[in-house]
């Protein structure tokens, strides 16, 4: 793929993010969600590719745009797969809550995993966790070996996990074994992204969360040299089914990071909505707006970070 689409996503990423930022802290995530997707759409047309939704915002019979299996792009360029979340933490907009953002990942066609809207069992560390962490092991030895790994005690590292009845007992393992537990609300996304950064406060991810987010984190994980693993997680035979459908026939298989991204070439892109740890959220003025990116880029190892001024009374022709 060509390095100039890096700045085109960037434009995506931004738009989703200006349109619903205006809605945080109002009670409305779904209206949130539908200025998301809009602006998401809208700009995605103007870009140089031939890109297929393999990760959206449902199926073609459930959402109007960008659902998947929708041919996006100006129709012209590279053949891709394009995964978006035009709003990743809907909630986190209605309550004017840290951590929200607008994010996309792209590779080239075939190259990324069609996940289905279902759960996926995930664990995610940084470099020093690559050959060290594994999804079956006890967490009790995940948190030995990664702290071994990186030269320091368990009681240094710190586990993010979704704030959920079902992870009550792997909270208290964790803790009982020493490390830190940072619980989260929404939006695994983004701590999944800083387990692979240093000086994040975050060293490993671990739970169930939405296999889409799963696969769209996992672009970044690689571009960052990191390890994540996953499982997919159906709940009842019509999910089951569509696995099959998907050519998975062992549902308990551990899918690694080249399962979920394959190839060398992909990127990752992401604007804040509202402030996070990662990125800023969009803050606007009497006559500016601006918007805070990052894109990473699997081929070279790049991450760039992007700070953007938005005309306000040309931001309609963008």
């Amino acid at each position: 793929m060509e390095r100039e689409l890096a700045l085109e996503f960037v434009r995506v990423t931004e738009a989703a993010a200006l349109a619903s930022g205006h809605l945080i802290g109002r009670g409305d995530k779904n209206g949130a969600d539908q200025l998301a997707v809009d602006a998401m759409r809208s700009v995605l047309d103007t870009v140089h590719i031939r890109g297929t939704v393999v990760i959206g915002e449902g199926e073609m019979d459930e959402a109007p745009m960008l659902y998947i299996g929708e041919q996006v792009g100006a129709g012209d360029g590279e053949e891709v797969d394009i995964a978006v979340d035009p709003l990743e933490g809907t909630n986190l907009v209605a309550k004017g809550i840290p951590g929200a953002i607008a994010v996309m990942a792209v590779a080239k066609k075939g190259h990324l995993l069609h996940a289905p809207d279902m759960y996926m069992e995930k664990i995610v560390a940084g470099p020093d966790g690559v050959g060290v962490v594994h999804l079956d092991a006890p967490i009790e030895e995940n948190l030995r070996e990664l702290a071994k790994a990186s030269g320091r005690d368990v009681r240094d590292l710190t586990v993010v996990l979704l704030d959920r009845e079902r992870h009550q007992e792997k909270i208290r393992r964790i803790r009982e074994a020493g490390a830190r537990v940072k619980l989260i609300s929404d939006g695994d996304v983004s701590p999944a992204i800083a387990a692979c950064l240093p000086h994040s406060g975050v060293d490993m991810l671990v739970g169930s969360g939405g296999a889409p987010e799963g696969v769209i984190a996992a672009a970044a994980v690689k571009c960052l040299g990191g390890t994540m693993q996953g499982r997919l997680i159906p709940e009842d035979d019509a999910q089951l089914k569509r696995l099959h459908q998907m050519g998975v026939t062992d549902a308990q298989h551990v899918l690694t990071l080249d399962d979920l991204v394959r190839g060398d070439d992909a990127f990752y892109v992401a604007t804040g909505i509202t402030d996070g740890d990662l990125l800023k959220g969009v803050q606007y003025g009497k006559r500016y707006a601006t918007t805070y990116s990052v894109v990473m880029r699997l081929k070279t190892g790049t991450v760039r970070y992007i700070t953007t001024q938005h005309r306000m009374d040309r931001m309609a022709s963008k």
